[in-house]
């Protein structure tokens, strides 16, 4: 038995899936399923329930579940502090953000920044919500940048920020002389909205069915930036985050028109695996966007709201 196995077994449960758990340790699903027989062998036990689907872990099964995962997070915390305490702050703090947050908040966080640390590198990538989670998990970065982020026995949340959510018209548009709106003014409209498997999108839809609206959906997009210039030829309106539109509006490219009733806002978030451990600089970047670390009892985790 060795760290690799555990983690292995620990990762298949997780997803409920060999090929899943074995796509996270970069070995095939062979591979996954023999180091998992290597494991039953060692203990004299068996430790998942093949005969059903998904399958089911053995009461055995469990115990070991409980108590490789203890050990993987004392071994990757122990791990994670000799890390720190060789490199310093000299090391590069990875960072992956989703690409409405990174466009309009990153840079001026890492200005302010790397201005108190100028010798601080910092590696910064924009990537799709769900990547940016799975970077996460993966440990290819150090923490994640996400609007509506979850906490789960693998991961940690550091909230940020909560921004309000505006209706969004092209700037002759009959609702862009309102000074302030209740979202049945909307009912009957051309809508462009968010693809229906991100989070932003569930909120949205959860508001228009609580008060009875129903949209005309023209359009669905990933991303805010596609959103708005769908908006700006004429294709409909939407419901987007303030910040991410308020040079839009600025430029007059864009109208943006409080929602009142009901009122609704985007969270946003930093994750972080459980048990990470950060230099003084990683802590100061995260303040730096807005957040304050903080530690959680065991099996406990942060209440959150729940990707662009």
């Amino acid at each position: 038995m060795n760290i690799e196995s555990f983690r292995i077994f620990c990762d298949v449960v997780y997803y409920q899936s060999f090929s899943r758990g074995a796509k996270a340790n970069n070995i095939s699903q062979s591979a996954a399923t023999q180091s998992i027989h290597r494991l039953e062998k060692q203990l004299g036990a068996k430790l998942v329930d093949r005969s059903h689907r998904p399958f089911m872990l053995t009461p055995e099964g469990k115990i070991c579940y409980q108590g490789f995962r203890e050990i993987l997070e004392t071994y990757d915390g122990v791990v994670s502090r000799v890390q720190t305490n060789a490199i310093g702050d000299s090391g590069v703090i990875r960072v992956a953000a989703i690409y409405s947050v990174g466009l309009h908040d990153m840079s001026r966080s890492m200005r302010e920044f790397m201005k108190r640390r100028p010798q601080q590198k910092i590696r910064l990538e924009f990537l799709h919500p769900e990547k940016v989670v799975q970077a996460v998990q993966a440990s290819e970065v150090d923490m994640g940048v996400i609007s509506y982020p979850t906490a789960t026995p693998e991961i940690n949340v550091t909230p940020l920020r909560a921004e309000e959510m505006v209706v969004v018209t092209p700037p002759d548009h009959p609702l862009a002389r309102e000074r302030e709106l209740t979202i049945e003014k909307l009912s009957g409209l051309d809508f462009v909205a968010f693809d229906r498997d991100l989070p932003i999108r569930r909120e949205v839809d959860k508001a228009f069915r609580q008060n009875g609206v129903r949209v005309n959906v023209v359009t669905e997009f990933d991303n805010i930036e596609t959103i708005k210039q769908a908006i700006q030829v004429g294709i409909g309106v939407s419901i987007l985050p303030l910040p991410t539109v308020e040079a839009d509006v600025e430029r007059d490219l864009l109208a943006a028109i409080p929602l009142v009733s009901p009122q609704l806002t985007r969270p946003i978030g930093v994750i972080y695996k459980r048990r990470k451990v950060f230099s003084a600089s990683a802590t100061e970047f995260i303040e730096a966007l807005g957040g304050r670390l903080h530690s959680f009892p065991e099996n406990e985790t942060p209440e959150t709201n729940g990707a662009e």
